[in-house]
């Protein structure tokens, strides 16, 4: 639980930074998994809805302890974030009361560049290691492209499908393993539906608003694909353009929020939740952080609980084990197209360069952790902002 604990205080990013720390501490640093298992999982989570981070380090833990573990890791995972969000949430309305206003640029600017420079570190770790024959190379390059080209969340599982399909062709070139009868446990998925239906109810006939808050969140966190990246867009044109529940400069502000709190994207619907409950005052606030938390993760993590131990028995079979050569190879051009996405907003200037350029050296070559990295880098951005001001 120590690392699970040092991750959520230090990684920034979203998912495609995440993946980095993942495999920097978890399968480089302690060998908790093989950096094989940590692509296949992650392709995993990317064929379900939900928080494709919080849903990989939720499997890790399954896998290395079971549900107990899985469950103590997941909430030290989303608290830390949870807590942070909320404080600012109630922060940000005394600071409107106060008519103040809260600049985060100041510690924001070099998070950017500094999360292009783990991802493209995560990539060349990656590619070393998984991308060995012909057919991965075609395969990581085909998906880098076609992610970076057509930018829709539906993609990311039919790349994944078809590159898997792929290579599945090869399965004779594996040794039969004895296999066991498959065994589905409908109980998880059966769960979501009941709480999807339940919830749903609950709010129309109440119209109370936390319950409201729970079903919108559930709701987003059971459909949408792609992480965060995708999440933010849907929240505001819920939230934003047709509730009205915030306006577009508490959002834009608590998408500033996002850069600066470690931890997983998704966790930016507490802040919605807490604003969303601003007028019943601060312990309202924390009902509606919590709320819209529980919401936004409880179905990606039913799924995980649904699919993982399935994944597990189905990958004996020789061609899915086949097909884990083209699906590695697509999760591999994933991260490399990240790089280009990530890279692609941000300012061409000589000081995200500089910051690019010393970030993914400094992995590459020295023992310095991501974790300080970032943390020096907030730092960084904080002095050279007040020496700009004086």
């Amino acid at each position: 639980m120590r690392d699970v604990t040092w991750l959520t205080l230090s990684a920034f990013g979203g998912p495609q930074a995440h993946v980095a720390l993942f495999l920097k501490i978890l399968v480089q640093k302690r060998r908790y998994l093989t950096e094989a298992e940590l692509m296949e999982i992650n392709a995993l989570c990317q064929l379900l809805p939900g928080p494709s981070s919080t849903q990989t380090l939720t499997a890790i833990a399954y896998k290395r302890g079971g549900m107990p573990l899985a469950l103590l890791a997941l909430l030290i995972w989303i608290f830390p974030a949870f807590c942070m969000v909320t404080v600012f949430a109630i922060t940000l309305v005394a600071w409107q009361n106060e008519q103040q206003n809260l600049n985060l640029w100041a510690y924001t600017q070099l998070m950017q560049p500094i999360a292009v420079g783990l991802v493209a570190n995560a990539g060349i770790a990656i590619v070393g290691k998984l991308v060995q024959t012909r057919e991965a190379i075609l395969i990581t390059a085909m998906a880098a492209v076609a992610a970076y080209w057509l930018r829709t969340p539906f993609l990311l599982p039919v790349l994944l499908l078809l590159s898997g399909l792929a290579t599945s062709v090869k399965y004779r070139r594996f040794v039969r393993e004895e296999k066991t009868r498959l065994s589905v446990k409908w109980k998880y998925l059966i769960i979501f539906l009941g709480l999807f239906v339940a919830i749903a109810a609950i709010g129309g006939i109440t119209r109370l608003l936390p319950i409201r808050i729970l079903e919108n969140f559930y709701r987003n966190g059971a459909l949408v694909f792609g992480g965060g990246q995708v999440l933010v867009p849907i929240l505001y044109n819920e939230f934003v353009e047709f509730k009205h529940y915030l306006s577009p400069a508490e959002f834009i502000s608590g998408y500033a929020l996002l850069q600066v709190v470690p931890g997983p994207v998704f966790s930016f619907a507490g802040y919605i939740g807490a604003l969303t409950m601003r007028e019943y005052g601060i312990s309202g606030m924390i009902i509606g952080s919590l709320m819209a938390t529980v919401g936004i993760n409880l179905p990606g993590v039913l799924f995980i609980f649904f699919a993982y131990p399935f994944w597990e028995q189905l990958k004996k079979y020789r061609p899915v084990k086949a097909s884990l050569e083209g699906i590695n190879a697509a999760g591999a051009g994933l991260v490399i197209a990240a790089v280009f996405l990530l890279w692609e907003p941000m300012p061409i200037t000589a000081l995200n360069l500089i910051t690019v350029g010393t970030t993914l050296m400094l992995l590459q070559f020295s023992n310095i952790s991501a974790p300080l990295i970032v943390l020096s880098g907030i730092a960084i951005g904080w002095l050279i902002t007040q020496w700009t001001v004086t």
